[in-house]
């Protein structure tokens, strides 16, 4: 087999992918879960060679441009320059040199974005909408794309937009600003916004708008661009919103967010004159703005749609048609059994439980294979996970329920009746009776999970069968400041720090 490996290495969570002949993906792992470090920029060198001692790759694809990296990092004064050349670019992110029969190829930061996407998707021509921080020297891209009669895509990129301005970097800004760690916390800072009061967060929101964003309509241009009048790659400044509090400012910064994003998906509708939307970039990871792109009839987000994700994207763009999509688990592989019954028992006995079986996510969400669970029910049950994790108090968890019973216990968006990579927020119906997975505004991120005979589906119908409940809480298996836990020795190690029982 030609097998081929897309890399994405040397700014933030690097990744390897690997795509057979035939489309196939046959692995997908961040380098995070080997070396421990979360959100490792370089690849660690056990996960490289196990790859390639594997799969064996003869083309290495490279999630970006290595030269127009280095423009825009010269452009943007830093001085961290890597490599000019493709080849040499690989080399240095795997740490070895590769001779023999290999090819070199790469491919723009924002394509491989656009790839990672529309190649897993199940439609055939979609609009293609990428936002992030930076990705070259482009920070929103709009494609329209297709797939030709020998099935290979094709993207018309119909408008980008060029750093510095950024709705990444805005909201990595506010995410230093309130204390946090920019880069990595974004997803806190979604969660913070909902404690935030409402008046508050509308005015911040308004003069956020007032003093960062230029109008294009106030100079002739499009009523939909994006313009700031501030690099928000340098932060923040401390005395913006000095008398403001934390959560609020998260609300105020969340609103003005969505408002963004809106202009951005109008503009996308307008351009592309699809119906279906594939969207990817950091920003995609923000459940809360995805529950409001009602402008939509369908919406794919690849459940890794972040840097890491676009190792697949640029492996999908060597191999030039459909991927094979089946799910997310494509990492490490705990073998053996889903223990099911001793799932439920030990959920039965000590209402809370970890679980590490069969191959681990692609992406930032624990899907039933890396997952702490709990009993949803309990009305100290969130509070405890907390105290587990270390995380702060106001942070929610996400319920994993039985795909059929969803829309008896959540109202899901229109364009998003079902999601199995927890990529929307919906309402609780019953907040009272589920309160370890209702946050504070009402809402919980929702992962269905289909009838697809996986272990974790069996769990949640044996779950179901016991209690009459066809949900449980659903947290990543992760000890603090660590990724998630990926092989059995980093589960004993969870185990004998918290004493909670992790069950393979």
């Amino acid at each position: 087999m030609s097998n081929i490996l897309g890399i994405s290495a040397g700014f933030h969570d690097a990744a390897l992918s690997v795509v057979s002949d035939s489309g196939d993906i046959l692995y997908a792992g961040h380098s995070e879960r080997y070396s421990k470090k979360k959100n490792d920029p370089h690849l660690d060198k056990s996960m490289v060679m196990h790859v390639l001692d594997t799969y064996h790759p003869k083309h290495f694809a490279f999630y970006e441009r290595p030269w127009m990296h280095n423009i825009q990092q010269l452009w943007s004064g830093q001085r961290h320059l890597g490599p000019w050349r493709t080849k040499t670019a690989c080399e240095h992110a795997l740490g070895l040199e590769l001779d023999g029969d290999i090819t070199f190829n790469s491919y723009g930061h924002h394509l491989s974005h656009a790839a990672a996407g529309f190649q897993t998707s199940p439609f055939d021509w979609a609009a293609v909408v990428v936002i992030d921080a930076v990705g070259e020297m482009d920070t929103i891209s709009i494609y329209r794309a297709w797939y030709d009669r020998e099935g290979v895509a094709h993207y018309d990129r119909l408008w980008r937009q060029a750093y510095p301005h950024s709705i990444g970097l805005f909201y990595s800004a506010v995410t230093e600003r309130v204390g946090l760690k920019p880069m990595e916390d974004e997803y806190i800072l979604m969660g913070m916004a909902a404690w935030g009061n409402q008046q508050q967060a509308v005015e911040i929101a308004g003069s956020m708008e007032k003093m960062f964003f230029v109008h294009p309509e106030h100079w002739g241009g499009d009523e939909h661009e994006i313009f700031f009048n501030t690099n928000f790659h340098i932060g923040m400044d401390k005395g913006y919103f000095s008398r403001c509090k934390d959560m609020d400012i998260a609300a105020g910064a969340q609103l003005f967010t969505e408002r963004l994003i809106q202009r951005v998906m109008l503009k996308a509708k307008k351009l592309t004159k699809c119906a279906n939307l594939v969207y990817m970039g950091g920003v995609a990871l923000n459940c809360v703005a995805n529950s409001k792109l009602s402008m939509w009839d369908d919406i794919w987000i690849m459940p890794n749609p972040g840097d890491a994700g676009s190792s697949l994207g640029a492996a999908a763009l060597k191999y030039k048609k459909k991927l094979n999509w089946q799910n997310s688990y494509l990492g490490t592989d705990i073998t053996g059994d889903y223990p099911v019954v001793e799932l439920v028992q030990e959920l039965k006995t000590n209402q809370i439980v970890g679980v590490a079986n069969g191959r681990s996510e692609f992406g930032p969400r624990a899907l039933g294979n890396r997952s702490l669970l709990a009993d949803p029910r309990g009305a100290s049950i969130k509070d405890t996970v907390n105290a587990i994790k270390r995380r702060q108090k106001f942070r929610p968890f996400a319920p994993a329920i039985l795909e059929e019973h969803v829309h008896d216990y959540f109202s899901m968006p229109d364009n998003m009746p079902t999601s199995p990579y927890m990529q929307t927020v919906a309402t609780v119906l019953d907040p009272e009776g589920f309160p370890a997975i209702t946050h504070i505004d009402g809402t919980a991120r929702v992962q269905t999970v289909a009838n697809d005979g996986s272990g974790f589906r069996k769990l949640l119908e044996a779950w179901y069968a016991e209690t009459g409940c066809p949900m449980l809480l659903n947290t990543s298996l992760n000890i603090k400041g660590e990724p998630m836990v990926d092989d059995r020795t980093d589960a004993d190690r969870f185990q004998d720090k918290y004493g909670i029982k992790v069950l393979s």
